[in-house]
């Protein structure tokens, strides 16, 4: 009878462990996962920004920028890789431009951006 109610116990405890990490996963995804890709073929909205500096020797490119809806950012100033450097060659302070920005390979890089006028 002792032995029943010990394997009980544990089987308590490890089924209340469980739930517990399970818990823990839900919760860590609802607050800090990464915004959903693309589905492939669909087009990401462009977000604005105003362009603060062109670094072409590191191609990257700081942005003060609107809501990014595509990571769940809210608007900031921040420095970004660029997926084509040459664009940069095109850019300077000041612009006014119309982009996105995608996370990949745990950087924040432009992958589409439109100069406006």
């Amino acid at each position: 009878m002792k032995i029943a109610k010990i394997i009980a116990n544990v089987a308590a405890i490890v089924a209340l462990l469980a739930f517990n990490n399970a818990m823990a996963q839900s919760h860590d995804r609802e607050n800090h996962a990464p915004a959903p890709a693309a589905v492939a073929g669909q087009e990401l909205a462009l977000s604005e920004g105003e362009v603060k500096k062109v670094d072409k020797d590191t191609g990257r490119l700081t942005i003060k920028h609107g809501p990014l809806e595509n990571l769940g950012m809210s608007g900031m100033t921040m420095v970004f890789g660029v997926k084509d450097v040459s664009a940069l060659d095109t850019l300077k302070a000041g612009d006014k431009i119309k982009f996105v920005a995608e996370r990949l390979d745990g950087r924040l890089v432009v992958t589409q951006l439109v100069l406006q006028k």
